[in-house]
């Protein structure tokens, strides 16, 4: 009985990804040979050397309830990482480790928001950032961009969507489901609007930030020292190692932050995996070349399947300069029927898509960009031609 249930979760919208997932599995189940493009997992093993070290963990009898935050020396790790990586140096108080990136923001959105505060999100943006901040008490405040921009805002349009309430902003760089990455110029630009209101706090979401494919070097704002002590960064290990199971995240954040992320996760969940903690150990401390043959292998998906999209009238792309999403304009079907099927908005042509060319993709809407439709190519080369080969007769 829904009466007996709170009104936060009667209020709260399912995660669009996980959803079409879902539905896909069941169309499975019932004998439908359906292409899932829906998910942003990558359809590579987690590397041998990663594994290994899980192993290694098991063998010397890793078991135990972890520390809430972290291992030191995964923690260590972290800081490692973001000083080799992104410029960035924390120590350990600044750290904290959760059972993956999504825990990570939840966190940071339950410690800093309350009641009415609006958090400035990007559109599009990653499907859970607008309910995570939700049921934080938090005031979404969409900020629209289109194909023309590349997906990414505008100085004037930040400083437009600021009020005395905007307590944070939070991005996702590379983005998903764009794939559009801020250069260190257009971050500088953001941050110079900042400089004008002390009160806001940056999120900064970096979990793609290895699946780059040499046109914009990464960026990220902690490392403008101005900057530095309002932003949180957010990564992971689930979609450069190809980990997605593992449910490792972490951020590096101002300690008071930090601090208060792991007073709540210790009432919550405590500490993380102690296995996948010791696994993550040896993926970061690496070097990052060993995992370039998943993003050669993502660059060539990409030249594919932009190739095979530009072939089909109505759809309109930009070219991802990360991530491992294409993230095409469908609005030209907007009031158009489709065998028989009355195409309203991008909710209407990812099921249309689902139920008459079996490929699973996901509306736009749950992005917060209504003209779009999310297309991973986490997949094979042969999914890839067989599913845009169906779109392509569906459509």
């Amino acid at each position: 009985m829904s009466n007996q249930l709170s009104d936060r979760i009667n209020r709260l919208v399912p995660s669009a990804t996980l959803e079409m997932a879902a539905k896909a599995r069941e169309l499975r189940a019932a004998g439908k040979d359906v292409i899932g493009l829906s998910l942003g997992e990558p359809d590579f093993n987690t590397p041998e050397y990663i594994k290994e070290a899980a192993k290694q963990a098991i063998e010397d009898n890793y078991n135990s309830y972890t520390p809430v935050d972290g291992y030191i020396e995964l923690k260590d790790a972290i800081i490692t990482k973001y000083k080799r990586d992104n410029g960035l140096t924390y120590d350990r108080s600044q750290i904290v480790v959760s059972t993956g990136a999504k825990q990570s923001l939840y966190n940071v959105a339950q410690v800093c928001l309350n009641q009415g505060d609006e958090v400035i999100l990007l559109c599009p943006y990653w499907v859970s950032y607008s309910d995570i901040v939700k049921l934080s008490g938090g005031v979404p405040v969409e900020v629209p961009t289109s194909l023309e921009t590349d997906f990414k805002m505008t100085p004037d349009q930040l400083e437009a969507a600021i009020t005395p309430k905007t307590k944070m902003l939070w991005y996702s760089s590379p983005c998903n489901p764009s794939g559009s990455i801020y250069s260190t110029k257009e971050l500088r630009a953001i941050a110079d609007v900042l400089q004008k209101h002390p009160q806001i706090l940056v999120v900064s979401d970096e979990i793609y930030e290895h699946i780059n494919y040499g046109v914009t070097e990464h960026a990220s704002m902690a490392a403008f020292e101005d900057m530095y002590d309002r932003t949180i960064t957010v990564n992971g290990v689930a979609k450069a190692f190809a980990m997605t199971g593992w449910r490792i995240g972490y951020i590096g954040a101002p300690s008071y932050i930090a601090r208060a992320c792991n007073k709540l996760q210790g009432q919550v969940t405590s500490g993380a995996n102690c296995i996948a903690q010791r696994a993550v150990i040896t993926a970061l401390l690496e070097s990052p070349n060993r995992i370039h043959h998943m993003v050669d292998e993502f660059k060539n998906r990409r030249k594919l399947i932009l190739g095979l999209l530009n072939e089909i009238d109505g759809f309109e792309c930009n070219e991802p300069e990360g991530a491992f999403y294409v993230f095409p304009d469908i609005s030209s079907f907007f009031g158009k029927e489709l065998n028989g099927v009355k195409i309203n908005n991008a909710s209407d042509f990812a099921m249309y898509l689902l139920e008459n060319a079996n490929v699973a993709t996901v509306t736009g809407d749950a992005f917060g960009n209504p003209n779009g439709i999310r297309i991973s190519y986490a997949a094979s080369e042969e999914q890839i031609k067989e599913a845009l080969s169906r779109i392509k007769q569906a459509v």
